[in-house]
């Protein structure tokens, strides 16, 4: 075979096959929510006044939401239907507390460390996040369906897969966050160190 037919034969096979998108970033934000109070005591329950609402639980210290969007395109190959483009954009938002005032130096370390804690918590909601994404990717490009010259047993395939990996999904975050807010465990700690200021 000689070099010249070799790299049609290669170009031709990339042109066909199912392409992973180019590796995406996500996008991170924080935004923040304004709280009062020149104690340790007093930022907490300010908190407790003014944190974000999250479900049934009322408000809580912060959280962390996203939006995923994707780009994809479906085709038609012989009688069946195939994901050959699946690209996604993803926004993750975390929402933590930002006192409106200086605070006194006394205060001051307590705080920071307090707040990193509670932003390194969150960030670990943001990586279940990416991980999913990747897994939805992995998944989806190159799906086959067969004997769906229409494009529409495909999606019926596809939104019962994103079930199962949105579920597993939150799930890992449930489990994380019962181990980090149960007794003794590291919220927990944050919130004592910051109310008794050490």
């Amino acid at each position: 075979m000689t070099r010249r037919f070799l790299s049609y034969v290669l170009a031709a096979f990339f042109a066909s096959a199912p392409v992973a998108s180019a590796e995406w970033q996500a996008v991170e934000e924080v935004r923040p929510y304004s709280i009062s109070g020149k104690t340790g005591a007093e930022l907490y329950e300010s908190i407790g006044e003014r944190g974000p609402k999250a479900g049934v639980t009322g408000r809580v210290i912060a959280h962390t939401t996203f939006k995923l969007t994707w780009t994809r395109k479906y085709e038609t190959q012989g009688n069946a239907c195939v994901i050959t483009t699946n690209r996604p954009k993803l926004i993750i938002t975390y929402t933590l507390p930002k006192p409106a005032g200086d605070l006194p130096a006394a205060v001051k370390g307590s705080w920071e460390a307090f707040v990193s804690g509670v932003a390194a918590h969150e960030r670990v909601h943001g990586d279940t996040i990416k991980d999913m994404v990747r897994e939805i990717e992995a998944m989806s490009i190159g799906l086959t369906v067969a004997d769906d010259p229409d494009c529409k047993k495909i999606r019926v395939e596809l939104t019962r897969r994103l079930g199962e990996i949105s579920a597993k999904q939150r799930q890992r975050g449930r489990d994380f966050d019962k181990v980090e807010m149960g007794d003794g465990g590291n919220i927990q700690q944050l919130i004592l160190k910051l109310v008794n200021g050490h």
